[in-house]
């Protein structure tokens, strides 16, 4: 099946780059509300599924036994740019686990936030693990092989109980592969397992609702969609689009990104969850995607509507502010 185009760049008058994508919607039983394009090709959801993986921290019991704040379950779930306050986080979930930024195993890079990165330099300091946008995500990994006493080195390794623990939840929640050619290895060094944007959207919606989900898996879900509501900044940072969303609709969506062009939601009042990829990776059309999505289907008040406008179809800008295009909505999603 080839994937329709679902967003378009105008420059002009003119289409100049067309993105094509596929997008799932579904409810907590499995049954498609919208599917757009080819829902059922595995796909690697990356970094949009964090809070699939934290659901061990906080189901086992461990979150709560080292006193992690919700702040800091945020952070676990967050893509983060590297500013102060997500450094400042990450080293307290360390802290509590008796540990610091040695122990991190997700590789250095610096902040993906420029201003953050600048500010590095100014101070003549160098990046470290704490500014690699997973660290609050591994800080959660080696705060639960601490709390359930294993020791965390090689938590990034599929044989390790930790990331057992992790790609079971994954699994279960996804129906992503376990291992064999649907496993890879993510940007963090952790494994990365493909499923279908219909299994990963019926797992969202289920995340959204808590049901079909045990009891504690339940409640698991329910404080790290609290926690994200709360404090947004933490899941992503300054000018990023899951935490503009997040500050606009509080615990009516709860949305995540992942590397090359992918997003995920909930929408617990609906009881849907989304699941879209943009082939080509383009984040910029990804967003524009997920947005069209949230315009779709989520009843907006006139304040609401008013803030999600301009992430509908973004006017694009060149060096001296003159307005040039824009990206907007096409085919099915127009």
């Amino acid at each position: 099946m080839t994937n329709p185009v679902l967003a378009e760049l105008l420059r002009g008058d003119l289409v100049e780059s067309r993105h094509s994508g596929a997008i799932a919607v579904s409810d907590p039983d499995g049954r498609l509300v919208l599917s757009l394009g080819d829902v059922t090709r595995p796909i690697y959801p990356r970094s949009a599924v964090k809070a699939f993986q934290a659901l061990p921290l906080l189901e086992s019991g461990a979150a709560d036994r080292l006193g992690l704040t919700d702040a800091e379950i945020a952070l676990a779930v967050s893509s983060h740019g590297g500013e102060a306050r997500h450094v400042e986080v990450a080293t307290a979930m360390l802290a509590k686990a008796g540990r610091d930024v040695r122990t991190l195993e997700c590789g250095v890079h610096a902040p993906s936030t420029r201003k953050a990165a600048d500010a590095l330099v100014r101070a003549g300091q160098k990046p470290s693990a704490l500014h690699n946008n997973c660290s609050g995500k591994h800080a959660g990994f080696i705060c639960l092989a601490c709390a359930e006493g294993v020791e965390p080195e090689g938590y990034v390794r599929r044989s390790h109980p930790v990331m057992r623990a992790v790609m079971g939840a994954v699994a279960d929640m996804s129906g992503a592969a376990l291992e064999g050619a649907g496993v890879g290895t993510d940007g963090c060094s952790i494994p990365t397992q493909a499923a279908p944007l219909a299994g990963i959207a019926r797992g969202f919606a289920r995340l959204g609702t808590g049901l079909h989900l045990g009891p504690e898996r339940a409640r698991a879900a329910a404080r790290i969609r609290r926690a994200v509501a709360a404090d947004p900044f933490l899941v992503a940072g300054t000018g990023r689009f899951c935490t503009a969303i997040m500050a606009i609709f509080g615990e009516r969506v709860f949305v995540k990104t992942g590397a090359e062009g992918v997003f995920c939601a909930c929408f617990p009042e609906l009881g849907y969850g989304v699941a879209l990829k943009c082939d080509d990776g383009a984040t910029r059309a990804a967003e524009v995607m997920m947005a069209n999505v949230i315009a779709r289907f989520l009843p907006l008040s006139e304040n609401e509507s008013e803030a999600l406008r301009p992430f509908l179809a973004p006017i694009q800008k060149n060096w001296n502010g003159i307005e040039v295009g824009l990206l907007r909505a096409a085919g099915a999603m127009g």
